[in-house]
C-alpha cells in the first residue's frame, strides 16, 4: 500500500478534505513515528471542528470505508451537533436527523463501535431538540426502528434501538447542556420513559429473546434509572432483574440495573416498594450458599452488593416499618453472612470489604432516633453488634504461617489496610456498645489465656488483643476496669510469632496514656517493650510503643532512666533499626531525659552522645565521599531528633503533653540548658564539618536542622548561642548560599530579633544574608528558587517581628522590594506565595517606617503591574487569593495610590489579557476599590476576573474553581 503524504499542521495547510482526513487517519494509526503521529492527531483534532466536517463527515461513513475511518466520521458528526449546535439552521433539523436514523440502520449490522458513535450522535441531536422542536423524541425513536423495512434483520434492529435508548441518557447526564435547559431535558426525559419500560418488558419477558438482547435491555434500565426514574414506575422491571439473576450470562448487568434503580435518591419515597424488594433479596440467599460453597467469588460480590445497597441506601425506611422489623432484621443478618463469608480476605474471597459502611449508617440511623424509639431498636441490635464484633475480629485473623508466607506483597498489603478498615469500624461500634464491649473482650482474652486444656492458636489472641488496640488508640479508656486485667494478662502471652509481638507492641502503646496515670503498671510492660527492642522484625512497632511511653509517661520513668538508655545505645550501636526508627528512639530518649535532674541529663547526654562524636571527628578528617556523607547526615540526624525533645522548661508546665509533673517537681537549673552545653561542646566539630561539606545542601541542611530544632524547644534558653551561630550562619551564607540558612536564619530572627542583647547579632546576620541575596538578584536568580522562596519569608518575618531592621542604611530595602517585584513573576508556586506575604506584611508599614513608606510611593506601581501580570494569566490559578490579598492591602493602606496606579496599569490594550474588553477593567478597578473590609469578596472579585482573563468564564472549568 502506498504511504499517503504527511499531513502538515500549518494554518495555511489546513484543506480539511475527505482524502487529506484518510491520509491523516492513516499517518495517526501507521506511522511509526510519534511526532508524526501528534501532528496528525492535533491537525484531526481541527478538522473535527472545522466547518468542512459537515462535507466529510458523511462521505467518510460510505460502505467502502474501513471502521477506522467510518468511526472518525461518526465521531465528528457527533463534536458537531453536541459542542456547535447552534451553527446548524433550525430547517435543517429534519434532515439530519433522517439521515442520521438511515445511518444507524445501515450500521445496525456493522461496526459495533460506529453504530454507538451515531447513536450518540442522534442521542445528542434529540437532547437538543426535545421538547419543543422534537416532542415524542423517543416515542418516535422506538415506532422507527420497529417498522419492518431496509433489509435490516430484527434482531440487528432491536439491538440498535436499544444501544440509543441506553446512550440517550448517558449523553444526558455528560451534556454540555445550560442549567436552565437541563431541567427542561430531564422533565422532558421523564415523560418519554412511558415509552421505554414496556418495550424494556415485552423484551425481557419473551422467552425467545436472545440473551444478547436480555443484555441490552438490563443496560438500557441501568442507564434511565439514573435519570431519577420513579421507583415505583421501575419496579416490574426490577422484579424481572431478580429473575434475570440465575442466568451466568446476565448476572452482572441486571445486579448493576437492580443496584442503580435502588441506589437512586428518589427511591426512599417508595416505601412499599422497598418493602416489597426485601423479601426478593431474601430470597437470594440459597444462591449465596450455593456461590460460597462453589467458591464463585463474583456470585458472591454481586448478592452482597445488592443486599448492602437496600441496607445502606435504605435502612431509616426499613427500621421505621415497625410492622416489618423480622424481614429487616433478616436483611441485616444476610449482611452479617456477608461480613463474615468463609476464607481470607483478599485471596478467598473480596465480598466482606462491601458491607463494612453499612454497620456505619445502620448504628447512625438507630442513635439518631429519639431516646424511647432508641431504647427500643438497641434491645435487638446490641446482641448484633456484639455479634458483629465476633464476626470482624474473625476476619481479622491472620491465616496460618505457612499459607501467609504463599501470599504476595500485594495481597499482605490489601489485607493490612482491611484490618485497618475493621480497625475504624470497631471504634465506631464501641460508640454504641460502650464498656460492655471492652469486658466482652477482656473476658474472651482471658479464657483463651488462662485455658491450659484447650491449645490456644496465636491467631486468636492476635486479633483479640487488635481488637482492644483498636479501641485504645483513639478512645480514652481511663474509666475502664478491665484494662489493669489486660495488663496484667499480656505478660502470659507465649510470644512466639512477629505479627503477634507487634500487636502486643501497638496494644501497649495504645494504654501509653492509661499508664501515666497507672504508672505503678509499668513495671509488668516495660521490660517486653525493652526486650523487642533488640529484635529488627519489631522496630517499628516496639520504638514507636517506647516513643509514646516516654512521652506520656515521662515524670514516672526516672527509676528506668538507666536501663531504657543502656538498652537503647545498645540497639543503636549494633544498628538494629533503620533510619527512621532510629531518629524515633532518640526523640524518646528526648522525653525521658527531660524529666531527669540536670546533672543526670548531663551524664546521660555525655554517654549517649560521646560515641557518636568520636565517629563524627573522624569522618570530619576523611575525604568528603558518597559513604561518609550519609554517615554525617545520620548522626546529625540523631542530634536533631534528640534535641527536638529534651526539654527542661516544661518540668514546671502543667499544660505538658501526657502525664503532669508532680508537684514535687525539680525547678529548672540555673545553670545552661544541657542541650546548649552539647552544643557548645561541639560547636567547632561542627564548622569543621561544615567547612568540607559546605556545597553539599543535604549536610548543611542536616547541619541547620539541629540548631533549627533546639532553637524552637529552648526558645529563649538558646540564647548563649545567639552571637556565635549568627556568625557561622553568616560566614555559611556568604560563602554558598543555600535555603536552609535562611530558613534558620528566620527562626532566630522570630525569637531573637525584640531582644535588646541579641538584636546586634541578629541586625549583622539579617543585612548579611540580605545582601547577600540581592547579589544572588542581579546574577539571575531563576535557578534558586528556593532561596527565593525562603529569602521571601525571612523579609516577611523580619517585617512582622522587628520592623526597625528596615531602618537600617546597610538595608537596601528599595532593591528588597524590587526583588519581592521580581519573584512575583517565578512559575513555582510557593516561591509566589512567600512574596505575597512579604508584600502584606511590608504594606502595612507604610505608615511607621518612613524608607518603606517612600519606596511603595515610588515603585508601587511595579508591584501593581506584577500582580495584575499574575491574575492576568501569568500565574497559576491556585494563587489568585494571594494576588487578592496583596490588592487589598494595597487598598487599605494606600488607596489613593492604588486608584492612580490601577488605572495607568490598566490603560494599555491587552494587558493584562487580549480577551478583557476595556470596560471589563474599569469594572475590575472599581470593584476592587470599592473593597476595604471584605477580604473574602475582594478573593471573589479577583477569581471572576482571572476567569475572563483566560478565557475561562463560564466553562465547566469555572464550575470547578
Amino acid at each position: 500500500m502506498e504511504t499517503p503524504g504527511r499531513i502538515a499542521a500549518t494554518p495555511d495547510a489546513l484543506d480539511f478534505t475527505v482524502e487529506n482526513v484518510e491520509k491523516a487517519l492513516h499517518q495517526l494509526y501507521y506511522d511509526p513515528n510519534i511526532d508524526n503521529k501528534n501532528l496528525a492527531q492535533k491537525w484531526l483534532m481541527q478538522a473535527q471542528v472545522s466547518p468542512q466536517a459537515w462535507q466529510f463527515c458523511w462521505a467518510l461513513l460510505s460502505p467502502d470505508k474501513v471502521p477506522e475511518i467510518q468511526y472518525f466520521g461518526a465521531s465528528a458528526l457527533h463534536t458537531k451537533i453536541s459542542r456547535y449546535w447552534s451553527d446548524i439552521p433550525t430547517d435543517q433539523y429534519e434532515s439530519l436527523k433522517s439521515q442520521l436514523f438511515s445511518q444507524i440502520a445501515c450500521f445496525s449490522s456493522g461496526s459495533k463501535m460506529v453504530l454507538t458513535r451515531l447513536c450518540v450522535a442522534l442521542a445528542s441531536l434529540a437532547l437538543n431538540t426535545m421538547p419543543e422542536a422534537w416532542p415524542g423524541a423517543v416515542a418516535e425513536m422506538v415506532r422507527v426502528f420497529q417498522e419492518e423495512g431496509g433489509g435490516v434483520d430484527g434482531r440487528a434492529r432491536c439491538l440498535a434501538l436499544l444501544e440509543l435508548l441506553t446512550v440517550l441518557p448517558e449523553e444526558f447526564q455528560t451534556s454540555r447542556l445550560p442549567q436552565y435547559r437541563k431541567g427542561q431535558v430531564r422533565g422532558a426525559l421523564g415523560r418519554e420513559w412511558g415509552s421505554v419500560c414496556p418495550l424494556l418488558q415485552q423484551l425481557l419477558r419473551r422467552t425467545d429473546s436472545p440473551g444478547a438482547v436480555k443484555a441490552r435491555v438490563l443496560r438500557c434500565l441501568s442507564s434511565w434509572v439514573l435519570l431519577d426514574v420513579p421507583l415505583s414506575e421501575s419496579e416490574s422491571l426490577v422484579h424481572d432483574c431478580f429473575s434475570a439473576l440465575p442466568d451466568p450470562e446476565l448476572f452482572d448487568t441486571a445486579v448493576e440495573a437492580i443496584v442503580n434503580a435502588i441506589s437512586q435518591p428518589d427511591s426512599q419515597r417508595y416505601v412499599n416498594t422497598l418493602l416489597k424488594l426485601v423479601p426478593q433479596v431474601l430470597a437470594l440467599q440459597d444462591q449465596l450458599r450455593e456461590a460460597v460453597q462453589n467458591g464463585d467469588m463474583e456470585t458472591c460480590h454481586g448478592i452482597c452488593r445488592i443486599a448492602v445497597t437496600l441496607g445502606e441506601n435504605h435502612s431509616r425506611t426499613l427500621l421505621e416499618q415497625v410492622d416489618h422489623w423480622q424481614s429487616f432484621l433478616a436483611l441485616v443478618n444476610m449482611i452479617m453472612f456477608c461480613t463474615g463469608i468463609p476464607g481470607h480476605y483478599p485471596v478467598n474471597e473480596t465480598t466482606s470489604s462491601l458491607t463494612l459502611t453499612f454497620w456505619y449508617t445502620l448504628q447512625d440511623e438507630i442513635m439518631s432516633f429519639e431516646s424511647d424509639k432508641q431504647t427500643v431498636y438497641l434491645q435487638v441490635y446490641r446482641p448484633v453488634y456484639f455479634q458483629l464484633v465476633d464476626v470482624l475480629l474473625h476476619k481479622a485473623q491472620f491465616p496460618s504461617d505457612q499459607e501467609y508466607a504463599s501470599w504476595s506483597s500485594d495481597e499482605k498489603e490489601q489485607f493490612r489496610i482491611y484490618r485497618v478498615d475493621i480497625s475504624d469500624t470497631l471504634m465506631y461500634v464501641y460508640e454504641m456498645l460502650g464498656a460492655e464491649l471492652l469486658s466482652n473482650l477482656y473476658d474472651k482474652l482471658g479464657r483463651l489465656l488462662t485455658n491450659a486444656e484447650q491449645p490456644t492458636s496465636w491467631q486468636h489472641t492476635e486479633a483479640l488483643l487488635y481488637g482492644f488496640q483498636s479501641i485504645a488508640e483513639t478512645i480514652d479508656v481511663n474509666y475502664s476496669d478491665v484494662i489493669p486485667g489486660l495488663i496484667g494478662l499480656i505478660p502470659r502471652i507465649n510470644i512466639n510469632n512477629v505479627q503477634l509481638a507487634d500487636t502486643v507492641m501497638f496494644t501497649i502503646g495504645a494504654l501509653a496514656e492509661w499508664l501515666a496515670d497507672h504508672p505503678v503498671m509499668l513495671s509488668s510492660v516495660l521490660p517486653l517493650v525493652l526486650q523487642a527492642l533488640g529484635n529488627p522484625d519489631l522496630s517499628v512497632s516496639s520504638v514507636s510503643t517506647l516513643k509514646k511511653i516516654c512521652r506520656e509517661c515521662k515524670y514516672d520513668l526516672p527509676p528506668y532512666a538507666t536501663n531504657i538508655v543502656a538498652v537503647s545505645q545498645e540497639v543503636l550501636i549494633k544498628q538494629i533499626h533503620k533510619t527512621s526508627q532510629c531518629m524515633w528512639l532518640m526523640q524518646a530518649l528526648g522525653f525521658l531525659l527531660s524529666a531527669l535532674p540536670v546533672e543526670e541529663i548531663l551524664r546521660n547526654l555525655h554517654s549517649l552522645i560521646t560515641p557518636y562524636i568520636q565517629q563524627l571527628e573522624k569522618l570530619a578528617d576523611e575525604t568528603p565521599n558518597p559513604s561518609n556523607k550519609l554517615a554525617i547526615i545520620h548522626i546529625l540526624g540523631l542530634l536533631s531528633n534528640l534535641f527536638t525533645t529534651l526539654d527542661i522548661s516544661k518540668q514546671d508546665d502543667e499544660s505538658v503533653e501526657g502525664s503532669a509533673p508532680p508537684v514535687k517537681a525539680t525547678p529548672p537549673s540555673p545553670g545552661p540548658n544541657p542541650v546548649v552545653v552539647v552544643l557548645q561542646q561541639v560547636f567547632a566539630l561542627i564548622q569543621t564539618v561544615l567547612s568540607k561539606w559546605l556545597n553539599d545542601s543535604q549536610v548543611v541542611e542536616a547541619v541547620c536542622a539541629i540548631f533549627e530544632k533546639s532553637v524552637k524547644t529552648l526558645l529563649h534558653e538558646f540564647a548563649p548561642m545567639v552571637s556565635q551561630l549568627s556568625e557561622m550562619l553568616g560566614q555559611m551564607y556568604s560563602t554558598i548560599p543555600q535555603a536552609s540558612a535562611l530558613d534558620l536564619t528566620r527562626q532566630m530572627v522570630h525569637i531573637f530579633a525584640s531582644e535588646t542583647d541579641h538584636f546586634p547579632p541578629i541586625k549583622a546576620l539579617f543585612e548579611l544574608v540580605t545582601s547577600v541575596t540581592l547579589s544572588i538578584f542581579q546574577q539571575g536568580p531563576r535557578d534558586h528558587p528556593d532561596i527565593v522562596d525562603s529569602f521571601m519569608q525571612l523579609q516577611a518575618q523580619a517585617l512582622k517581628r522587628k520592623p526597625d531592621l528596615f531602618l537600617s542604611e546597610s538595608l537596601d530595602a528599595k532593591a528588597v522590594f524590587h526583588c519581592g517585584v521580581l519573584s512575583l513573576k517565578f512559575p513555582e508556586a510557593p516561591t509566589v506565595k512567600s512574596t505575597c506575604l512579604f508584600f502584606t506584611e511590608l504594606l502595612p508599614h507604610c505608615s511607621d517606617v518612613p524608607p518603606l513608606a517612600r519606596i511603595v510611593q515610588d515603585d508601587g506601581k511595579l508591584l501593581v503591574q506584577a500582580v495584575l501580570e499574575g491574575i492576568g494569566g501569568g500565574a497559576s490559578r491556585s494563587l489568585m487569593d494571594q494576588f487578592a490579598e496583596v490588592l487589598f492591602c494595597l487598598n487599605k493602606h494606600c488607596f489613593s495610590l492604588l486608584a492612580v496606579w490601577l488605572k495607568e496599569a490598566l490603560q494599555p490594550p491587552g494587558f493584562p489579557s487580549s480577551r478583557v474588553t476595556a470596560e471589563q477593567k474599569v469594572t475590575f478597578s472599581q470593584q476592587i476599590l470599592r473593597e476595604r473590609v471584605n477580604k473574602r469578596r475582594v478573593k471573589d472579585i479577583v477569581k471572576e476576573f482571572t476567569l475572563l482573563c483566560r478565557g475561562l468564564h463560564g466553562t465547566e472549568y469555572a464550575a470547578e474553581y
